[in-house]
């Protein structure tokens, strides 16, 4: 299956995780060969009293910020899905979600127990003044 499509579905268990409260933080890694560009940390934050994620881009020598809607987030990280990236990594208070690509661009979703027992706190206090 293609990539863009199971990235896709994936991307729809960050939404879900961020709307039930629930998301701690997602990252993008493991990258193809030696790049620049490390890894790619995202965690929501209140923009103009609307939540949003904060696109971090970890370069070797400097890190590039990045403020975006939600569904606008999606289209940018997938820029970097199978090239360089071959993971990304949701973690949420109920679960820890891996999407990997592998050497032949085959795709696994693995669900394993959630690395975090608290959600993002800016998430939270969004959801507590909606």
């Amino acid at each position: 299956m293609d990539f863009k499509v199971t990235f896709s579905e994936f991307y729809s268990k960050v939404k879900t995780s961020l709307a039930d409260g629930t998301f701690a933080k997602l990252t993008l890694a493991k990258t193809i060969g030696n790049t620049d560009l490390i890894n790619i940390y995202v965690r929501p934050i209140i923009d103009e009293e609307i939540l949003k994620l904060e696109l971090k881009f970890k370069f070797q020598k400097e890190e590039i910020i990045e403020i975006r809607t939600i569904d606008n987030s999606f289209e940018r990280l997938l820029e970097f899905i199978n090239n360089p990236f071959l993971s990304a990594i949701l973690f949420t208070t109920e679960f820890d979600l891996t999407y990997k690509l592998n050497k032949k661009r085959a795709v696994s979703v693995i669900e394993q127990f959630p690395s975090f027992g608290n959600a993002n706190e800016v998430l939270l206090a969004f959801l507590a003044n909606k």
